[in-house]
């Protein structure tokens, strides 16, 4: 059972608002996370005493919906948790602290005039991603289960209605900061930052500017975050800054997707019509986002404007030296070298610009440097490649030697990510009632660093034609 507190409750009013989820009385679980439930010690039947705990009233007598604002491709925007309502804070026998929410549970506060419902398509494919981020090491939201609400909603066409029983260390995010700094006073803001320092970062309470301290701490978790979603390829789509959180998760799977073909430029999302959250441009638009967590700080950085200006720049200056050091030190364990020499960094680039011109997969190519048996291709015969590659052995055969470098390989580059045209494919049929397909690409991205004789079709990147034709959407 859960073990509810309801911490964020503590806060002034106008940063939250009680909140009874929908009834749905024909609702079912579709889809239960076995392993995340047995660590909430929740049971893992897809009957109803699992429902009952999800959905049953009188185990959350508090629940709520979170209000924030949030830059939105750019603008400023008063938002608010328009179909999520967090259930409780769910306290492990660690003292670990982790919000439930229910997503797509109903209509809030916030909605401006939206159903607060969601489609199970949408809440599929925010399960499968966010359980593949966390089988690959990076830190992320959880799913605990889906639920079918046995209900229609409209959207483009009648959809099956669902919820997402997502967790998450917190829902604490940029645009609730610049909530407080928009909407609320100086106090409000206070307390909001002390609040988040005790639950996330309390190790630096004692730190003579606290809320600088917290500046820099989330700007390096979220370099660190940004840095690793480079690493495989993934392209979250719509960083707004209200889907930057402070705990430095992952978090709100809509229009993301993992690229296929190498390319900076790339976009999945149906209304990112500029490229501005394209793969290459995530590392500008996060140290964007943390220019506006900075300026919602600035009140409490220091009494004095051009004071706290200063203070809040000088932690913003350290932001391209820290991306260029572990963006190139991540990178060069990608292709098996443990040293983060800038003398190096050219060989990465090449490698890039080669991966770029020849239009080769992102994953199957760092998959192709490690592999023992290297199969035929388009890079094995190319001149320039073949150029590249020398200079790569070379310098591994006099630092360390290849076995290690394919080890180091190994645990930094995933042979499996959720193809664009196997998720779609494995949606579609679970929402027609064929949940096989979907099942076993979930059990296969749960190991997604395992090469396995026989699944090559999972590695194979889409068909040109429908590479070209995908586009995600925000998940309603």
């Amino acid at each position: 059972m859960f073990n509810f507190d309801y911490s964020y409750l503590t806060l002034p009013d106008k940063f939250h608002s009680l909140t009874k989820p929908s009834s749905f009385p024909n609702a079912e679980i579709f889809l239960s996370n076995n392993k995340l439930n047995k660590e909430f010690n929740l049971p893992n039947d897809r009957k109803n005493k699992l429902l009952d705990i999800l959905l049953c009233e009188k185990n959350y007598k508090k629940s709520y919906a979170q209000s924030y604002a949030g830059h939105q491709f750019g603008h400023f925007t008063k938002l608010g948790d328009g179909r999520a309502i967090i259930i409780g804070e769910h306290l492990t026998k660690y003292k670990q602290r982790f919000d439930i929410q229910l997503k797509g549970g109903g209509a809030t506060k916030y909605s401006r005039n939206g159903d607060g419902k969601a489609t199970l398509s949408s809440m599929l494919r925010e399960y499968l991603i966010s359980e593949t981020m966390h089988y690959l090491n990076i830190p992320s939201s959880r799913s605990l289960a889906v639920i079918t609400t046995g209900e229609p909603i409209y959207r483009k066409n009648k959809e099956d209605g669902s919820i997402l029983v997502r967790v998450m260390k917190s829902h604490i995010r940029i645009g609730t900061f610049e909530y407080a700094s928009y909407f609320g006073s100086n106090e409000d803001l206070k307390q909001l930052t002390s609040y988040t320092i005790n639950r996330l970062y309390p190790e630096i309470r004692k730190h003579e500017n606290p809320p600088l301290a917290l500046l820099n701490i989330v700007m390096n978790k979220q370099i660190d975050l940004v840095i690793n979603w480079m690493r495989v390829g993934f392209i979250h789509g719509v960083m707004n800054t209200d889907n930057t959180s402070i705990s430095g998760e992952s978090f709100d799977y809509g229009p993301c997707a993992f690229i296929n073909t190498y390319s900076p430029k790339a976009v999945y999302s149906s209304i990112d019509y500029h490229g501005r959250y394209s793969f290459g441009n995530q590392p500008k638009i996060l140290k964007w986002n943390i220019y506006r967590f900075a300026e919602a700080l600035l009140p409490i950085i220091h009494h004095t404007k051009d004071t706290a200006l200063q203070l809040a720049q000088s932690v913003i200056n350290e932001f391209n030296e820290i991306w260029e050091k572990k963006y190139y030190g991540m990178m060069l364990k990608k292709i098996g070298i443990n040293a983060n020499d800038k003398n190096l960094f050219p060989l990465i680039d090449e490698l890039l610009f080669l991966m770029s011109k020849m239009n080769m997969d992102f994953t199957n190519t760092f998959w192709y440097l490690s592999a023992e048996k290297k199969p035929k291709n388009q890079l094995s015969s190319d001149s320039d490649f073949m150029k590249w590659e020398k200079k790569w052995y070379n310098f591994i055969n006099t630092t360390s030697s290849l076995n290690e470098a394919k080890n180091l390989m190994r645990k930094n580059n995933p042979v499996f990510i959720p193809r664009n045209n196997l998720v779609d494919d494995a949606i579609k049929k679970a929402v027609n009632g064929n949940t096989a397909p979907f099942n076993r690409l979930l059990k296969i991205l749960s190991t997604p660093y395992q090469y396995q004789e026989g699944l090559d079709e999972f590695m194979k990147p889409p068909e040109k034609k429908f590479e070209e034709c995908f586009q995600t959407y925000c998940g309603t």
